[in-house]
């Protein structure tokens, strides 16, 4: 064992032969050669690398990509839904084409006027001794409202009484004087002496008179003083106080009533819409108007339409007019905001389409009607007016022909489709009353009726006067409704909003867009 440790200490520490290190050396050198071929191998091999990397990322963007439409389309398979692919039916919902009567209604942004308003001013001048009324009150006419010192003016009344007396006392000596002298004969009096008595006595005479007209013009000033309400209506606000000094010029006055009972509203219409009011009030007939509130929502009164301004405003092209409205319950205040349907006319027994039926396309305006086949055809329709939720129909469909109100977003001419039971409309006679919410088609879910869809144009419930339904506005019909507008968020929109529609074919009844919302 020591043996071995010692020999093993020797061989290191013995110098090792030049030669050795020389071979060592030269063979950890590299070979030129091999030097030369190893980089161009490892370019290769990386480039290589490089490569299948991007095609592995590019076939995984790939399919990235496409999945998700992949997925889709089988869950629309699966599903059965409204949004499905291939050739499956689509549930859709249907309403018949229907007679109906149709207002036609313009509306237009009001303002509430009184019909009188008084500013009660001092007629004399002078201290207020009493303030009789009590700000906001209903006044009658006559009814006390202040009261003026009235003192200097009852000294002025006595003032001239008294000198009335002592004018009436010379008048009487006067025509005494012209008695006798008339009595005597020519000889003793000269006819000029008579006829100076005789004009003393018409002086007289005429200072009585003055005399009488100052003690009037006092007695009106005393009762001037006295201020009463000139016409009825509802005060307002006391603009002075009991003690202020007043007089005729005063610009503020006293306070100001309104009459409230009753009251007017001024509206203006575009002078395009003249014609066909003028046409309507020939006989003097009182059309009916419909207030709504600022929000245009909740019916407040009813009156009638008064008047006609005489004349069109150039500048805005419109034309003032004026209805009165009875207001027994007070709920028109003077300057308000309000909304003004107006009734021109009703059309009686005419043909009618849900605006909700009513697309727009390259064919124009068109429907989807339903064939005996559950397919549907695209059938271009002439429109007239209508209201909010229909549109009156002047050709391009039959009487009692069924069209799609629902579901019609991926719809096509020819496609196949299927009617729940529960998805048709129920057919109506005429447009709902004032205040009453129209029947609408139910729209139809993407699954099972649990799906909770809103019915279909639930944006466009109808609230109007009763006997007014309310509706459209001029007589052709281009722009007809929004039903197809109609969202799940029928809270948003105005329940009875109507739309003003010209003739030719542009019904503004829903798009392709709208319908779209209201079935999801």
């Amino acid at each position: 064992m020591d043996d071995e440790v010692v020999s093993r200490r020797k061989r290191r520490t013995e110098p090792m032969p030049l030669s050795e290190p020389l071979a060592r050396s030269e063979h950890m050198l590299p070979d030129r050669d091999a030097t030369e071929v190893r980089p161009a191998v490892a370019r290769r091999s990386r480039r290589g690398w490089i490569v299948a990397l991007l095609l592995v990322l590019a076939a995984a963007g790939a399919a990235f990509w496409l999945h998700p439409v992949q997925v889709q389309q089988q869950g629309g398979h699966r599903g059965g839904g409204r949004f499905r692919g291939g050739d499956l039916a689509q549930p859709v919902a249907v309403a018949p084409v229907t007679q109906a009567d149709i207002p036609i209604v313009l509306e237009a942004l009001g303002t509430v006027t009184p019909l009188s308003t008084v500013t009660v001013r001092a007629q004399v001048s002078g201290q207020i001794t009493q303030i009789g009324f009590t700000e906001g009150q209903n006044v009658k006419k006559g009814d006390f409202l202040a009261q003026i010192d009235d003192r200097t003016l009852n000294a002025s009344l006595h003032q001239w009484q008294g000198q009335l007396e002592h004018d009436q006392a010379l008048l009487a000596d006067a025509k005494l004087d012209l008695d006798r002298d008339l009595k005597l004969t020519s000889n003793a009096i000269t006819q000029q002496a008579v006829d100076l008595q005789r004009a003393t006595v018409q002086s007289d005479e005429g200072t009585v008179v003055s005399d009488q007209a100052q003690i009037e013009a006092v007695q009106v000033n005393i009762a001037n003083s006295h201020i009463t309400a000139p016409a009825d209506g509802r005060i307002g606000l006391r603009l002075i106080d009991q003690g202020n000094y007043v007089t005729p010029g005063d610009a503020t006055g006293i306070a100001v009533i309104a009459e409230m009972q009753p009251i007017s509203v001024l509206f203006s219409l575009p002078e395009d819409s003249l014609a066909q009011v003028l046409e309507q009030t020939h006989g003097n007939a009182g059309l009916k108007a419909v207030l709504f509130d600022r929000n245009d929502t909740k019916q407040i009164a009813e009156g009638t339409l008064q008047t006609i301004d005489n004349q069109i405003d150039p500048t805005t092209g419109t034309v003032k007019l004026r209805a009165v409205f009875p207001n027994t319950d007070g709920v028109l205040y003077p300057n308000q905001f309000v909304n003004v349907h107006l009734l021109v006319r009703t059309l009686t027994g005419v043909s009618v389409l849900p605006n909700a039926a009513i697309q727009h396309g390259a064919p124009g305006t068109f429907v989807y009607q339903l064939n005996d086949d559950s397919t549907v055809s695209v059938k271009t329709v002439a429109l007239g007016p209508g209201s909010a939720t229909v549109t009156q129909l002047l050709s391009g469909l039959a009487p009692g022909a069924k069209v799609v109100v629902d579901g019609v977003d991926r719809l096509k001419d020819g496609a196949k489709v299927t009617v729940p039971d529960n998805s048709a409309a129920p057919a109506s006679g005429t447009v709902p009353a004032a205040g009453a919410a129209p029947a609408q088609p139910q729209a139809v879910g993407t699954g099972s009726p649990a799906a909770g869809t809103p019915p279909a144009n639930s944006g466009n419930t109808h609230a109007a006067s009763s006997g007014n339904a309310s509706a459209a506005s001029t007589g052709q019909g281009g722009q007809a409704g929004e039903g197809t507008d109609a969202s799940g968020d029928a809270a948003g929109r105005k329940h009875h909003r109507h739309h003003r529609r010209d003739g030719g074919g542009n019904a503004g009844a829903g798009d392709n867009g709208g319908d779209s919302g209201a079935s999801q």
